[in-house]
């Protein structure tokens, strides 16, 4: 199995190459008479895209959206509309520079999955790092915006919440504020604190982790299921996919190690639609399935491996050698990673929703 496949009723299928001639997605089970259009799925890709900025990569793509399948112009509502067949998009590279990886061409660069591509396949595209690259998160952003039409009212919105040892204090996070700057920060002042400190390591060739969070506020309770259909679990797994991401949490996370069973109990009181709960350390799933609270995780990203620094490597001879990294890299891969994040949330409540929907009927 080549595992290139994620979800179960709603399945994504992501395909591509950083320097091939295009990358994309097929999207099946995407229920039919959903309105659709590339630029429905444009507004996200926009998000992602690189060369929007000096602290992203330079790489100019447009990363400009086609959908090749499984939409249909519906006379009778005069819309576009999702047939329920496979949805293909496809979304064109014109910005590839592989020469600048052919000094890497028989080189293991430390800190990214090279040895272990080789080691797996035998083979390995060098150039930009091939299908290992960020570049396929662009085909997901595209899977999570036919997502977000499937679960409707359901709001799913990230931010970067630490850059590097710099954190938001968790009571300033002001979710308004998250497109206002360039950092997806929650909070105004933090802003020319990160601005320093990412000047500094991008002039010095180098690179930084960061955090990203997201929430999603309006999915009802009843999603997910118990044991080996946990929504939480569903969730972690999607969300550690993403390149470069090395920890996730859900609802207070590694925190609630030190909580007492006080602190971490979610108390409820009786509301005029449902229980009240007076905190959220679960994050909005207990049990495996939504609370009806807001769902929330945290992602850890390493730094971005391609530096300029010499590092230590061997190359495929087995030789010790010293490697930089040339080319055009995020220092911080965080900076982007918030479309990307909110795209795999969207992509497992969609799967969510649909398979309670088809085991209870609502």
């Amino acid at each position: 199995m080549s595992h290139n496949t994620f979800g179960h009723l709603l399945r994504v299928t992501t395909w591509g190459e950083s320097h091939g001639p295009a990358l994309g997605c097929v999207v099946d089970g995407c229920p039919p008479g959903i309105p659709l259009t590339e630029a429905d799925i444009q507004q996200w890709l926009e998000k992602r895209r690189p060369g929007q900025g000096k602290y992203v990569t330079q790489r100019q793509e447009p990363d400009a959206v086609k959908i090749l399948s499984g939409v249909f112009q519906d006379e009778r509502t005069d819309g576009q509309v999702t047939t329920g067949t496979p949805i293909s998009l496809m979304i064109e590279n014109v910005d590839q520079r592989s020469r600048d990886y052919s000094e890497i061409a028989t080189a293991f660069r430390p800190g990214h999955a090279d040895y272990a591509y080789s080691a797996k396949y035998g083979v390995r595209d060098y150039r930009g790092g091939g299908r290992q690259s960020a570049r396929e998160t662009a085909a997901r952003v595209a899977a999570g915006a036919i997502a977000r039409k499937i679960i409707g009212g359901v709001q799913i919105r990230g931010a970067v919440v630490q850059i590097g040892p710099h954190a938001v204090d968790p009571r300033r996070i002001d979710w308004t504020q998250t497109e206002n700057n360039p950092f997806w920060c929650p909070d105004p002042e933090m802003v020319p604190v990160w601005e320093e400190h990412l000047e500094t390591i991008r002039k010095s060739g180098s690179s930084t982790g960061a955090i990203v969070a997201v929430e999603a506020l309006g999915a009802p309770a009843g999603w997910g299921a118990p044991i080996y259909g946990k929504l939480d679990a569903e969730l972690a797994g999607a969300l550690m996919s993403i390149n470069a991401a090395k920890g996730v949490e859900i609802g207070a996370g590694f925190a609630a190690a030190a909580l007492s069973g006080e602190d971490n109990a979610d108390e409820m009181r009786a509301g005029n639609d449902g229980p009240v709960f007076l905190s959220n350390q679960a994050g909005g799933v207990m049990g495996g399935i939504s609370t009806g609270q807001p769902i929330t995780a945290r992602v850890a990203f390493k730094p971005t491996s391609s530096i300029l620094t010499l590092r230590r490597s061997l190359n495929e001879a087995g030789e010790e050698i010293d490697l930089r990294t040339k080319g055009r890299h995020d220092p911080c891969v965080g900076l982007r990673a918030v479309p990307v994040v909110e795209a795999m949330v969207a992509c497992v409540l969609a799967d969510a929703m649909l398979r309670h929907r088809g085991q209870t009927g609502r």
